[in-house]
């Protein structure tokens, strides 16, 4: 029975996309996964993740999906009456299954509601596939940690390209982050770096709100 894991990286930087990877194999062949040493990616050093991604996205009795979701379509979800944050993740999610076509996904659950989310997916679904999410699926199940160690590479790699792109080193793109906070305040209303912010979010709302109020008081 082919099985798909299926996680994310990225669901709280204001900086940068989301993405979303799964990897699928025959259940039998589950045990060659966790034999490469995958893990969740939060548990693997950076060089550890890059070469379980080399090893992984080259092993000829697995297959996988990435979806890469930048901040224009996690802010029109955010701003839509009809999505969130989890629903999307939901949504791609969906996505990954329709490519694979598995018989079973094993799914890192981001929501508190179980039941919501995967009805979500099932309705986004156009193959019969049998759902299974929980919380850290991704420390449980070693196709999930497999899926986190693709998503947080190419999460990773993603924010190298916007760094160079920009000629700017931000830092991790995390509001919890010093570098991070300083670029964002410098340059939040830079037409340049309009495509990089989540401008949904907290964080981005803060500064562009202040920044607002303090040109509103000098009149």
């Amino acid at each position: 029975m082919k099985t798909v894991g299926i996680d994310e990286a990225g669901r709280g930087p204001v900086i940068g996309p989301m993405v979303i990877a799964g990897v699928m194999t025959d259940e039998k062949d589950i045990i060659r996964i966790e034999a490469t040493g995958a893990k969740d990616s939060k548990l693997l050093s950076p060089l550890q993740r890059e070469r379980l991604y080399e090893v992984i996205t080259k092993l000829d009795y697995a297959d996988y999906n990435i979806r890469i979701i930048p901040p224009s379509e996690i802010d029109d979800a955010l701003n839509s009456v009809n999505l969130n944050l989890n629903s999307l993740e939901a949504l791609h999610s969906a996505m990954i299954i329709n490519k694979l076509k598995p018989k079973r996904a094993l799914i890192d659950l981001p929501s508190n509601n179980r039941q919501t989310y995967e009805q979500y997916i099932k309705i986004n679904l156009n193959v019969a596939c049998e759902l299974v999410c929980e919380h850290k699926a991704d420390v449980k199940y070693p196709l999930v940690s497999a899926g986190s160690i693709l998503a947080k590479v190419t999460r990773d790699a993603e924010i190298e390209k916007i760094k160079k792109d920009i000629g700017i080193d931000f830092g991790s793109g995390y509001p919890s982050d010093p570098k991070t906070v300083a670029f964002l305040k410098k340059n939040f209303d830079n037409p340049k770096y309009s495509n990089i912010f989540r401008k949904t979010w907290d964080s981005y709302r803060r500064i562009a709100e202040g920044k607002k109020q303090k040109s509103l008081g000098e009149y």
